[in-house]
């Protein structure tokens, strides 16, 4: 049976995200955590946007790509420590992601084009980067937001949602306020929303 170059691309990302060595429980089961996250986005994509294309859907899997190796204490923590982590993940994990396109066999033009994505280049003018950015914030605030609350003041958590909020596009406004919340959760929403 032939293989797609996107089924060779995906395998090489999701068998990439199985090493992670962080695990969580989904339906009893360990699983590693970077695999569940991207599963997670590439089913808010789904939801987002059904039709998209083969370079979106890959950028979406590849976000985080092997993202559990440079950890977010192996910079500065401090906020400028966390804009330079934030900022050379973003560009390794374009770059290991446009290396599996190329092995798969993308076209190069294709195979960067999955890594602009993943960096968010021209985030607000390209509807498709600004999807991505739609499906991360979705998944934020669908997989990881009740566990980050915990960590942070009131006053903190309002300001993370309501940027987290101002990234989003009205299409992902709609999906983020369909999702499933703890009464707390959704208590902090409203006051995001309306301060």
């Amino acid at each position: 049976m032939m293989t797609s170059s996107f089924e060779k691309a995906i395998h090489a990302i999701d068998e990439a995200h199985a090493l992670d060595p962080r695990k969580v429980q989904i339906e009893g089961k360990d699983e590693p955590y970077e695999l569940h996250y991207s599963k997670k986005m590439s089913d808010y994509l789904q939801k987002h946007n059904p039709n998209a294309t083969d370079t979106l859907r890959l950028a979406i899997r590849a976000q985080h790509l092997r993202r559990w190796e440079v950890p977010r204490d192996s910079y500065a923590m401090s906020k400028p420590g966390y804009h330079l982590w934030r900022t050379y993940l973003k560009k390794r994990q374009a770059e290991l992601a446009t290396q599996i396109c190329l092995d798969s066999g993308y076209s190069e033009e294709d195979a960067h084009r999955v890594g602009a994505l993943i960096k968010k280049e021209n985030l607000k003018q390209d509807a498709e980067t600004q999807i991505l950015e739609d499906v991360a914030c979705l998944v934020f605030l669908d997989d990881q937001f009740e566990e980050f609350e915990k960590g942070h003041d009131e006053a903190k958590i309002i300001n993370i949602l309501q940027k987290t909020w101002g990234k989003m596009s009205d299409r992902g406004h709609q999906l983020a306020l369909a999702i499933s919340m703890t009464e707390r959760a959704r208590e902090l929403v409203s006051k995001a929303l309306t301060n």
